[in-house]
Formats: structure tokens, sequence, C-alpha cells
């Protein structure tokens, strides 16, 4: 299963992935949509429930933010560590990462209960 099919990424039943992007530094806000851009850093939610993570990502000379929400706490623990070993890719490569395989390279990723 491709990460950007899984269907835990999602909040109250509303698909997270890709996030939207919000403009945060850089030259002119381009708003791009979906799967682009490289994947710069990830931030794990410091407020309880952790039920969500910041993607930081740049795209033609500006910088972004965007916010997965995922219901499934221990889904979204296991993903940001995903995101973090995969930092400086597309977000469009990342898109396309198949979970089975990663699960079976990556075992103390614990994604076999998800995939």
């Amino acid at each position: 299963m491709l990460l950007r099919d899984h269907p835990l990424f999602n909040h109250r039943k509303v698909p997270s992935w890709p996030p939207t992007w919000t403009w945060v530094s850089g030259l002119d806000n381009k708003h791009p949509l979906g799967e682009i851009g490289i994947l710069r850093d990830v931030l794990p939610s410091r407020i309880k429930p952790a039920d969500r993570c910041f993607l930081y990502m740049d795209f033609d000379g500006a910088s972004y933010i965007g916010c997965l929400l995922i219901d499934d706490i221990a889904f979204c623990r296991q993903i940001v560590e995903l995101l973090l070993a995969n930092r400086n890719k597309t977000i469009a490569d990342i898109g396309s990462l198949d979970l089975f395989v990663y699960c079976v390279e990556y075992r103390g990723y614990g994604f076999s209960r998800y995939t």
C-alpha cells in the first residue's frame, strides 16, 4: 500500500495527505497544491493528544508548512519517524513509498499493524 493511499491518513474521516501548504518565508507564495516540493523537516505536535505533525517543505525558492492530522495517535508517531527518515526527498516520492516494503525493511516502525 502506498503511503498516500493509507486509510489512516485522515482526521474525522477527511483525508489529510497531502497537507494544505501555507507560505512561511522566501520568494513569492506560489500557492502550491498537492504532492509538491522537497520535505525539509517534520515536527510532532507537543500538545496532547499528539494527533498531528507539521511538515516543512521548500518549493520554488519559498518555504511552506503543512499539518497532517491523524486520528490514530500510534500511527501518527510512526509516520513522524518515517517522514524524518525521508527528509530531503520530494513529497511525491514520499507519497509513493510502499509501506509494505518499508515495513519489511524497517520493522522498528511497526507498520505491519497498519498495512
